[in-house]
């Protein structure tokens, strides 16, 4: 299946605590479709620091959590509205496409 949400896409959430939110996908885990979205699902992690690995430090450390890739929606670069994602060819090539307005994302 073609990936419909990619990296640095702005997407929005339309489900869970976070819902109406809007932030731009950090990475995507394709494997178990989810999407990992800057500032958002933040959850904490309790970590102890390890001897040997000075980058390692303890504490709480908070970071985003993944979100299921069917809770989000890509906005329309067009209006900023949440869409769904098309394909189209041309050329030979595949290109994602915005249901809304109709318009190329890449």
């Amino acid at each position: 299946m073609p990936a419909r949400i990619r990296r640095d896409d702005e997407v929005v959430v339309i489900s869970g605590k976070d819902r109406g939110k809007t932030g731009k996908v950090l990475r995507v885990d394709p494997e178990h479709d989810r999407v990992f979205v800057e500032g958002l699902n933040i959850v904490k992690r309790h970590t102890r620091p390890t001897p040997g690995r000075p980058d390692a430090i303890g504490g709480v450390i908070e970071r985003e959590g993944a979100i299921h890739v069917s809770n989000v929606a890509l906005l329309d670069p067009k209006d900023k509205k949440p869409t769904r994602v098309g394909f189209e060819l041309q050329d030979g090539k595949r290109f994602r496409v915005a249901r809304r307005s109709g318009t190329r994302i890449d």
